[in-house]
């Protein structure tokens, strides 16, 4: 999960506050100096301001010095918002996904502009892999880390609208015979909890154990079994405690509730009907060729290999081993956006409110909720990271646009920021998301 950031208008708003402050201060560093040049410290005063007026003297030019940086520096940060909207057209972002590349370093990098109505524009930049010259394309498949996650929590949502499946069903109640084997507090954890971090599972379970698994429905039981082992980190529902290992035992819980594998419920129920054509699972390209973005670790250097079994483990798929191109990743987005304004036949609004209702903190069902201005409220929010690539979208349910960033390197959380700020500042200031 990548880092939180506020946004430049967040930011812009809190330097705004600050500045009747700062001009005070100003004026008193003024009027300091205007009393070392006019009313010179007299011998008869009292030591302590002979000592003020020879400290202001000695400090003069760092004071002023100081007083130059705070008027430049808050002349660009008043201003940054308006130089990232001129430089960022939100029909073309080429220019700008190529400026975020170079800046910061990146192997490959693609990212996206979507509201309700679908993909409104998108750009991919550099190469597949750093050191060779075969270039990435638009129908490369990129992958999404824990950003899967909101696509597992919008699966189970439509199980819960056909009844298969309800939010607050409990481990013991869909594994019955597993209950009398659970510590007591286990048998009453739910799938709303498993997807809202809120379980009191620590955050992995042991994946080496499941390296070789072939039988994906029995490892996660098997999964489940391990937690009953190792027992709970906390209460469940007592706080937030981001779990891969919840995620696990949540796709354990569609998988009896259907009787189908979750890859299977995964496209019956996400992909095929939103015609996310590419979406697959697990590490992406064929092995030793460069026919996709090659993944890179955080300091840069290409991964030892690529392919399929370059990732997590299969059997944690429900907590992100998805990939897919950046148009189908598009297609996710506005029909999320859509949904939260009535007006999809996939999902209903309340299923999607469900999802961006926050249960604690910040974290609703598969996504970060936090407060933004620029989102009219609040924001809809994750990264995803299997330390080897990186995604990151930022959105507005309210002001229906969001901005999607995917790259090949693991760690890239300053050029996600750098792109959303980008396109957040160019929609907002220029009015084009859809109100």
């Amino acid at each position: 999960m990548s880092i939180l950031y506020q946004s430049v208008h967040t930011f812009r708003r809190a330097v705004k506050r600050v500045v009747p402050f700062a001009f005070l201060g100003l004026a008193a560093l003024i009027a300091v100096r205007a009393a070392e040049h006019w009313i010179a410290p007299q011998p008869q005063w009292p030591q302590p301001l002979q000592l003020v007026g020879k400290g202001v003297n000695e400090l003069r030019w760092p004071l002023g010095g100081f007083a130059v940086l705070f008027v430049v520096c808050l002349g660009l940060v008043l201003t940054s918002g308006r130089v990232l909207a001129q430089t960022t057209d939100l029909k073309n972002l080429q220019p700008t996904m190529e400026r975020v590349v170079a800046a910061q370093n990146l192997p490959a990098a693609g990212g996206a502009f979507v509201t309700s109505a679908g993909m409104q524009s998108f750009a991919v930049a550099g190469v597949r892999k750093r050191g060779e010259k075969v270039a990435v394309s638009n129908a490369d498949l990129w992958h999404l880390g824990s950003n899967g996650k909101a696509m597992t929590a919008a699966m189970i949502a439509r199980l819960v609208e056909r009844g298969s499946i309800r939010w607050n069903h409990t481990l013991a109640e869909m594994f019955p015979e597993l209950a009398k084997d659970m510590p007591e507090p286990m048998r009453a954890i739910t799938v709303e909890q498993l997807l809202s971090h809120r379980a009191g599972l620590d955050a992995n379970f042991d994946v080496m154990r499941y390296v070789s698994r072939k039988d994906l429905g029995a490892a996660r039981i098997d999964v489940l079994k391990d937690a009953m082992r190792k027992g709970l980190a906390n209460k469940p529902g007592e706080k937030f405690l981001y779990s891969n290992w919840g995620y696990t035992i949540a796709s354990a819980m569609a998988e009896r509730a259907t009787g189908k594998a979750f890859e299977n419920l995964m496209r019956e129920e996400v992909f095929v009907p939103l015609g996310m054509k590419s979406a697959g699972f697990q590490g992406t390209g064929t092995l030793g060729k460069i026919d996709q973005p090659w993944p890179h670790t955080s300091n840069g250097k290409a991964a030892p290999g690529n392919g399929p079994e370059m990732d997590n483990v299969p059997t944690m798929a429900a907590a992100g081993t998805m990939h897919m191109t950046l148009p189908d990743y598009g297609l996710f987005i506005a029909e999320i956006l859509k949904a939260a304004q009535g007006k999809s036949a996939w999902l209903k609004k309340q299923s999607v409110e469900s999802l961006l209702q926050p249960r604690g903190d910040d974290y609703a069902l598969g996504w970060l909720v936090p407060e933004r201005g620029w989102a009219g409220g609040r924001a809809m929010h994750h990264g995803g990271d299997n330390t080897m690539n990186f995604a990151v979208v930022w959105g507005s349910p309210k002001r229906d646009f969001a901005a999607i960033f995917v790259t090949n390197q693991s760690g890239a959380n300053r050029a996600g920021d750098e792109f959303a700020t980008a396109v957040i500042t160019a929609a907002s200031q220029t009015g084009s998301e859809r109100r």
